[in-house]
């Protein structure tokens, strides 16, 4: 494994404050649920970011972050990890947060309030300079937003062809415009959910299903459907569907996992790994996120290095 060089990965994708707690199961409606324990913590695309960062890519955030409690969390954990801050503070709102449930069996549950980083506008997105190397990141979050929806698709729209562009609908896939879906589908070279948000999109009923419909829609160069527990499909152009099989461990909680695999899957696109390979290392490095507590838990290079040598 051989530590990534030049490439860069820019990240469009909404980065909030995740305020986590841990409970035994989630209340019925009009209940109430005494959490275990509770904690602050950044995500959405920063644990994406996070994760390529320890396996040694460099990474620059072009998104927003608001003047406000959340935008100083933010903007300290990004420098902290060595993220480069593109965009100003916003002025006059705060960064945004999600209400994060883990349940007993390590599951989670979102309920997301929008800040600053739902305001992209498509001129802060072409200021940016983008090198032909540089790998671009597309989380969903932003996609669902009226404001930052458009802005992204029309930016992605004047990329060079040769840029890379990954990109993840997340959660709230089924609020994004069908529309600007298809259209941002179209452009991107790989495309990376899990095997509700491929359900939800195709209609399919099974993930094999899922992931040839999906691959009508979007990913010039491929498209992966993660399973969770089960691992991962790639489909690449040409080729038929592969099943990765997941590193089997105790799951403590899924918080950030797909993220960690994206993460990871761009740190060995960017190092020239074959794609393949790119999701062998992205399931070993979900395996290892889900076995602690916590959204940002992505493991080093060492670290992943040691547990692929185990596997062999």
């Amino acid at each position: 494994m051989n530590r990534p060089l030049s490439r860069r990965l820019v990240c469009a994708g909404s980065v909030v404050v995740d305020i986590v707690m841990k409970v035994p199961g989630l209340p019925e409606p009009g209940g109430d649920v005494v959490a275990r324990s509770a904690k602050l913590a950044v995500g959405g695309a920063f644990n994406v970011m996070a994760a390529a960062r320890s396996q040694g890519m460099k990474v620059a955030y072009v998104g927003g972050h608001g003047t406000g409690p959340f935008g100083d969390i933010v903007r300290s954990s990004l420098m902290e990890r060595g993220i480069e801050i593109i965009a100003p503070a916003a002025t006059r709102l705060d960064t945004g947060f999600s209400i994060t449930f883990v349940t007993a069996d390590g599951e989670r549950t979102f309920a997301t309030s929008p800040g600053a980083e739902a305001t992209l506008t498509l001129d802060a997105l072409r200021s940016v300079p983008i090198a032909p190397a540089d790998l671009v990141y597309i989380s969903g979050y932003g996609l669902a937003y009226p404001d930052s929806g458009p802005a992204l698709a029309g930016w992605l729209s004047h990329l060079d062809t040769v840029v890379t562009v990954v990109v993840d609908p997340g959660p709230l896939v089924a609020d994004i415009p069908r529309p600007l879906l298809r259209e941002v589908a179209a452009r991107c070279n790989w495309w990376t959910c899990n095997e509700r948000e491929a359900r939800l999109i195709t209609g399919a009923a099974s993930p094999y299903d899922s992931i040839r419909g999906l691959a009508e829609l979007a990913g010039r160069n491929g498209v992966l459907v993660r399973l969770g527990p089960d691992g991962c499909l790639l489909l690449m152009r040409g080729h038929d569907v592969q099943l990765f099989p997941a590193r089997p461990v105790e799951v403590i909680d899924t918080t950030g996992a797909g993220d960690v695999h994206t993460g990871t899957f761009l740190a060995a696109l960017a190092n020239r790994v074959e794609p393949s390979e790119a999701v062998r290392r992205a399931n070993v490095a979900a395996s290892i996120a889900v076995s602690q507590y916590g959204p940002a838990t992505a493991p080093t290079l060492e670290q992943l290095r040691a547990a692929l040598a185990a596997d062999c």
